[in-house]
């Protein structure tokens, strides 16, 4: 009798026909046992049997020949023991491939370890870096996220927020596509708590956002530093809080007469608004701040085919990071990191305290930006 070979791993059969499939430091047996396939495994001394469907806490607890109970407290960090004993636990465990029983430890902690995000931001633009960031905050705690997209639907957005009622998790990030409107679904009263993140938040909530002032002002710095002195800033509608607040801290830093031009955040309206500000005969602008990133590649292409140099003549800066548009255009576009990211990885953590039960202060928390160096503003500087 033959087999094929799919891995270097020698592969045989012992007399009474069963598989032994031989690896470096540990070795596999399949046994038909009373009909059900049977998991003999044997690593470092230590040998545990199991169904192969899953290695169980019993099957861990004997091949460290401690308790049950000592074994839970191992992997969950609780209770008093050497810490030689609990680091052999958790490593025996992660060899045999052991993986808690959820509903077991939801029982433990009277916690599921799920975190609902929910979001009117199909796109995605500020969504994905901040359940990156919320990802990665709670990995390690061992709890999951789901993302509930609810567009702009109220019906929608109720229904979701009930399943993750049903499946009761631990909390609520909620999250959109801009700092002044709330999502279509009341978040008031629920038996778990809610953080907002970049999004409009209810009074007496925690709500995290980026600091859009703060960053207009980095923008500022930069295009101060490399020389430029008459400044334009092309942003997007006035309606916006985040366009507004960006333009305030610009006519704080440039002056109160400082040329601001509001349009919609699109490149065709970076494009259009260079043509205005070429068609008149007034002194032209030698730096150019953009309420975002498609708004400045409008403008660097509009600049480009007037025959001005980026950034010999007109330096130009961006605001988002957005690397699509920041790290295509030409020159690559220097900009305004909002942080995102970190932004969710502090709303991850957040939630995690309230479910907890641990006090956190309520109110508005402005997460500061940072600049991202391109070829798009000049100078030496890096960032």
């Amino acid at each position: 009798m033959t087999a094929e070979r799919s891995s270097p791993d020698p592969v045989k059969f012992g007399r009474h026909g069963e598989m032994k499939i031989i690896l470096r430091k540990r070795f596999l047996i399949l046994t038909p046992i009373m009909g059900k396939a049977f998991l003999t495994l044997k690593m470092g001394g230590h040998r545990m049997v199991g169904r192969s469907s899953r290695v169980t806490i019993h099957d861990v607890a004997k091949a460290a020949g401690v308790s049950v109970s000592t074994v839970s407290k191992a992997l969950n960090d609780t209770g008093r023991m050497a810490l030689e004993t609990r680091d052999r636990i958790k490593s025996i465990a992660s060899e045999a491939g052991f993986r808690p029983n959820a509903l077991a430890r939801s029982l433990l902690f009277s916690r599921s370890f799920t975190v609902g995000l929910l979001t009117n931001d199909t796109y995605g633009r500020f969504t994905l870096p901040l359940m990156s960031g919320i990802s990665e905050a709670l990995v390690d705690h061992g709890v999951s996220v789901f993302l509930c997209a609810i567009e702009d639907d109220p019906t929608l957005g109720k229904i979701h927020v009930d399943a993750m009622l049903d499946k009761q998790v631990d909390g609520i990030i909620a999250t959109g596509k801009r700092i002044d409107r709330s999502l279509p679904v009341d978040l008031a009263g629920l038996p778990v708590p809610v953080v907002y993140a970049y999004t409009e938040g209810r009074p007496g909530s925690v709500v995290l956002t980026a600091d859009d002032a703060q960053g207009a002002r980095l923008a500022v710095e930069r295009l101060f530093e490399v020389g430029r002195s008459r400044l334009v800033h092309i942003t997007g509608p006035e309606s916006f809080a985040s366009a507004r607040d960006r333009a305030e801290a610009f006519r704080a830093d440039v002056g109160p007469d400082a040329v601001v031009m509001h349009g919609q955040w699109t490149e065709a309206w970076g494009y259009e608004a260079v043509g205005m500000l070429w068609a008149e005969n007034e002194e032209k602008p030698d730096g150019i701040f953009c309420g975002n990133d498609q708004i400045a590649r409008g403008v660097v292409d509009a600049l480009r085919e007037r025959g001005v140099h980026v950034p010999e003549e007109v330096s130009v800066v961006g605001f988002d990071n957005w690397e699509i548009f920041a790290d295509q255009t030409r020159p690559a576009l220097t900009t305004v990191d909002m942080n995102l990211k970190e932004l969710g990885r502090i709303a991850g953590l957040t939630i995690l305290e309230l479910a907890e039960g641990r006090a956190v202060e309520p109110g508005l928390r402005k997460l500061p930006c940072k600049l991202v160096a391109r070829q798009s503003c000049g100078g030496d500087r890096e960032d």
